[in-house]
């Protein structure tokens, strides 16, 4: 018998939880071990936000990403930043973005506006 899903309290509990995921990997979903894994993997997931927070990333690499995902070029990014030069400068982090820059960017790409308004990497080394 399986024993009683617990809190994931103490590093201890969490490499538990990790084996038994592991081991239940791959379960049918709304199988009893399917159910035991999606709770597991919900538990998971809190103890690791709580215990190993990851940074939001840097508003840049940020616009770089969401350009690969979506097959855009620097210049689809003119109606959204201004001139040819003025993508460049943001893009080489040598221009902050402006507000209305973050709206539209926010907008047109879904880029969540709390991760637009961070500072970019060069910002923060000085």
């Amino acid at each position: 018998m399986k024993s009683e899903l617990q809190p994931i309290r103490t590093k201890a509990d969490y490499e538990k939880a990790l084996s038994e995921v592991e081991r239940l990997w791959g379960a049918k979903s709304g199988t009893r071990e399917g159910n035991r894994l999606d709770v597991l993997a919900t538990l998971i997931d809190a103890y690791e936000a709580e215990h190993y927070p990851m940074d939001p990333p840097d508003p840049v690499e940020a616009i770089k990403f969401r350009m690969e995902q979506q097959g855009l070029s620097r210049k689809d990014l003119e109606p959204l930043l201004g001139t040819r030069t003025r993508v460049a400068e943001v893009l080489n982090r040598k221009r902050n973005l402006s507000i209305g820059m973050i709206r539209r960017l926010h907008k047109h790409l879904g880029i969540s506006a709390e991760v637009l308004i961070r500072p970019t990497q060069k910002e923060k080394a000085a």
